[in-house]
C-alpha cells in the first residue's frame, strides 16, 4: 500500500474510533445528555464498537492498525515494515485528535451545561474519582471523555495494569492467523478483535480505564488542552506518559512473545 493510503486509512480509522469511543463517554458523563449514567458496560461495548467501525473502514485502505502499540506489535512480529511505523504513529496521532475535536463539537451543548453547572463544579474531585483534590490537581471535571486517569494514583500499578491489557490486546491480534495457514481472519479478524477490545474494557478497564493506545490518549488530551472549554481544569499531564509508554512496553512483549513462542 502507497503512503498515502496508510495516511487515509489511518487517519479516518482512527478519527471515527475516537469519536465514537470518546463519544459513548461524553453521553455517560455529561448533563443534559440522554445516556447519562448509563455506566462502565455502556462505555466498554461503545469503545469495542467504535474499533469495529473504525477498523472495518480503515482494513481494505491501510490494514486499521489504529494504535501505535499494535503498530508496534506488528513490526516486531514482521508484519509491517519499520520504515512505516513512523507513518503510522503520526497518522493515528492525527486522526485521534481530529475524532476528539468532533466530540466536542457533538456534545457543544452538554459541555456547556455540563461544566457551568454549580454541582458538576463543586464535585469535581468525586466526579473524577479522587479521593481528594490534591490526588491530581490538574485533573478537570471533562478529562475522562479525553483522556485516562487512574481510579488508584501509584505509578507501578498504573504501569502495569497498562502492560497488561495491551499485551492481551496485542498478542489477541498478532495470533489471529495461526490457525489459518498464517493469513489471518481478514474481516472476520476486526470483529474479534473489536469484541477483545469489549473484554478487556470490563476485565482489566476499572483501575486506569484501559487506554491501551497512546494516540488514544495522548491525541484527545492535546484537544483538551486546546480547546475552549470554560472551568475544565488541567489535563494532568503528571499522569499522561503513563497510557503512552506502557502500552508500547505491552506490545513490544506481545511481539517478542510471538516471535519467541508462536511463530
Amino acid at each position: 500500500m502507497s503512503n498515502f493510503d496508510i495516511f487515509i486509512g489511518e487517519v479516518t480509522g482512527t478519527a471515527l474510533l475516537i469519536l465514537l469511543g470518546g463519544g459513548v463517554v461524553a453521553a455517560v458523563v455529561l448533563k443534559r445528555s440522554k445516556a447519562q449514567n448509563a455506566g462502565w458496560v455502556a462505555i466498554s461495548f461503545g469503545w469495542g464498537f467504535a474499533v469495529m467501525v473504525g477498523a472495518y473502514l480503515a482494513a481494505p485502505i491501510s490494514g486499521a492498525l489504529l494504535n501505535p502499540a499494535v503498530t508496534l506489535g506488528l513490526a516486531i512480529k514482521g508484519g509491517v515494515a519499520w520504515g512505516d511505523v513512523p507513518l503510522y504513529i503520526g497518522s493515528q496521532m492525527l486522526g485521534a485528535m481530529i475524532g476528539a475535536f468532533l466530540v466536542w463539537v457533538a456534545y457543544l451543548g452538554q459541555f456547556k451545561a455540563h461544566l457551568t453547572d454549580p454541582e458538576t463544579l463543586a464535585a469535581q474531585p468525586a466526579e473524577e474519582g479522587l479521593v481528594d483534590q490534591k490526588a491530581a490537581p490538574q485533573a478537570g471535571p471533562v478529562l475522562g471523555i479525553f483522556s485516562t486517569g487512574p481510579e488508584v494514583r501509584n505509578v507501578a500499578q498504573n504501569m502495569l495494569t497498562e502492560i497488561i491489557a495491551t499485551f492481551v490486546l496485542v498478542i489477541a491480534i498478532l495470533t489471529q492467523g495461526l490457525n489459518d495457514s498464517g493469513k489471518g481472519l481478514g474481516t472476520l479478524g476486526v470483529l474479534i478483535t473489536s469484541f477483545a477490545v469489549v473484554g478487556i474494557g470490563l476485565s482489566l478497564g476499572g483501575p486506569t480505564g484501559y487506554a491501551i493506545n497512546p494516540a488514544r490518549d495522548l491525541g484527545p488530551r492535546i484537544v483538551h488542552a486546546l480547546l475552549p472549554l470554560p472551568n475544565k481544569g488541567g489535563s494532568d499531564w503528571s499522569y499522561a506518559w503513563i497510557p503512552v509508554v506502557a502500552p508500547m512496553i505491552g506490545a513490544a512483549l506481545a511481539g517478542g512473545f510471538y516471535n519467541l513462542a508462536l511463530a
